[in-house]
C-alpha cells in the first residue's frame, strides 16, 4: 500500500521528490540489517511466538507515520519497521515451508506464493484509489487496522514447535546459506527490475499519459496468479530450470518493450507479462534455496532467499530514481531489461550448475 503512494506523498506533500529514493530503500536497509539474523534467530528459537512478536511490533510501528511530517522521520520509521518486517517473514516463510509435504513443495509454495503477490499487486490499486480520495493519514489507518486482522490471523496458525538446534559458536553458514550464494545472485539481479517497478509504474504512467496507471497492479495481479499454479506444478516434476529460464526471458521481453513502447493496452499487457514473469521465478528460486538445505536450515535458506530479494528491490529503487532524474524512467525499465539479461546468465552458468551439485533429494 505505501509503495506507490509514498512517492506521490513525498512529492505533492512534503515537496521533496529528490528524496524519494532515499526514503522508500530506508525499509529495505532496515530489512537488510536484520534478515542475515533472521534465520539464525527462527532456526534456534520457537517460530510461531516469534513471527507473533515481530509482527505485533511491525503494526505498531504504523502509528509512527502519523509524526512523520519530515523525509527524516519518514525513513526513521521505515527503517525501523522494515527490520521487524524482515523478521516476520523469513518466520512466516519458513513456517509455511514446514507444513508443506516435500513431494508438492513446488505447488504449495507457489499457491503461497500467489496469496503474498497477489496482496502485493491489488493492495497497490487500492492504496492509490484510498489516498487519491482520502489523504494519506487516513491511508497510514487503513493500513494499520489491515496489520491488525494479520496478527489475528498468525495467532490462529497451527503449527507444532520445532526442537532448537545446537549451533556451532560462530560461522559464516549460520547466518547465510553459501550454497545458494549463485542463485541469490541470479534473484538479486531480477529482482531489481521488480524494485523499480513497484515503486515508479504510477509516476511513470502519469509521465507517458496513462489514464489509469493503477489498473496495472491489476493485470499484474492476473498473471501472477494463473502462472503461479501452472509453475509450482512444473516445478514438482523437475522442471525447475525450464521454468527460470523461461520466467527471466519473459521478465526480459516485457521490459524491453515497456521501455520502449508507451501506449496503454501496451502499458496494460506488460504488466500481464511481468506478473507472469515474476510469478513463475518467485517459486522457482525459493524451491532452489530450499533443496539445497537441510531442514534444520530452512530459516538460513529463508532469511538467504528474503536478503537477496530486498538487496535487488532497494538496488532497484536507488538505481530508478538516480536514473530517472538524470535521464528518465523509460531508460530505468530500459536498465530493468538489462539486469534480466545478466540475471539469465548467471542463473545458466553459476546457479544451474551449483544447484545441481548440493540439491538435497526432498
Amino acid at each position: 500500500m505505501l509503495m506507490p503512494t509514498m512517492p506521490v506523498y513525498l512529492t505533492e506533500e512534503l515537496h521533496n521528490p529528490s528524496s524519494v529514493g532515499l526514503a522508500l530503500s530506508s525499509y529495505t536497509i532496515g530489512l537488510l540489517c536484520v534478515r542475515p539474523f533472521s534465520g539464525y534467530l527462527v532456526d534456534s528459537f520457537s517460530r510461531k511466538p516469534l513471527y507473533l512478536f515481530a509482527f505485533i511490533l511491525f503494526t505498531l510501528l504504523f502509528t509512527g507515520y502519523f509524526f512523520a511530517n519530515t523525509v527524516l522521520r519518514v525513513m526513521l520509521v521505515r527503517f525501523v519497521q522494515g527490520g521487524f518486517m524482515g523478521l516476520t517473514s523469513v518466520a512466516g516463510n519458513t513456517i509455511t515451508i514446514d507444513v508443506i509435504p516435500s513431494q508438492r513443495r513446488g505447488e504449495g509454495m507457489g499457491f503461497y506464493g500467489v496469496t503474498l503477490n497477489l496482496s502485493m499487486s491489488l493492495a497497490p490499486v487500492v492504496a492509490v484509489w484510498f489516498y487519491n480520495t482520502h489523504g494519506f493519514h487516513p491511508l497510514i489507518l487503513l493500513t494499520f487496522l489491515t496489520a491488525v486482522v494479520v496478527v489475528i490471523s498468525v495467532i490462529m496458525i497451527r503449527y507444532t514447535s520445532k526442537k532448537p538446534v545446537h549451533r556451532p559458536p560462530f560461522s559464516l553458514d549460520r547466518f547465510i546459506l553459501v550454497k545458494a550464494l549463485p542463485s541469490a545472485l541470479s534473484y538479486i539481479l531480477s529482482a531489481i527490475p521488480y524494485g523499480m517497478i513497484v515503486s515508479f509504474v504510477i509516476l511513470y504512467g502519469k509521465e507517458i499519459s496513462i489514464s489509469s496507471p493503477s489498473y496495472f497492479f491489476i493485470f499484474m495481479a492476473i498473471g501472477v496468479g494463473i502462472s503461479r499454479v501452472i509453475s509450482g506444478k512444473l516445478i514438482d516434476t523437475g522442471k525447475v530450470h525450464s521454468v527460470s529460464i523461461c520466467a527471466l526471458l519473459c521478465l526480459t521481453l516485457s521490459f524491453l518493450l515497456f521501455s520502449f513502447v508507451h501506449h496503454e493496452w501496451v502499458f496494460h499487457f506488460c504488466a500481464l507479462l511481468i506478473g507472469t514473469g515474476f510469478g513463475i521465478s518467485v517459486p522457482a528460486y525459493q524451491y532452489i534455496f530450499v533443496n539445497v538445505a537441510s531442514p534444520d536450515r530452512r530459516g538460513t535458506a529463508t532469511s538467504t532467499y528474503l536478503t537477496s530479494f530486498d538487496i535487488g528491490v532497494g538496488t532497484g529503487t536507488l538505481a530508478a530514481g538516480f536514473i530517472a532524474n538524470h535521464y528518465s524512467l523509460s531508460a530505468a525499465f530500459l536498465a530493468g531489461a538489462g539486469c534480466c539479461i545478466l540475471s539469465l546468465f548467471v542463473y545458466i552458468f553459476l546457479s544451474k550448475p551449483f544447484y545441481e551439485k548440493y540439491k538435497l533429494l526432498p
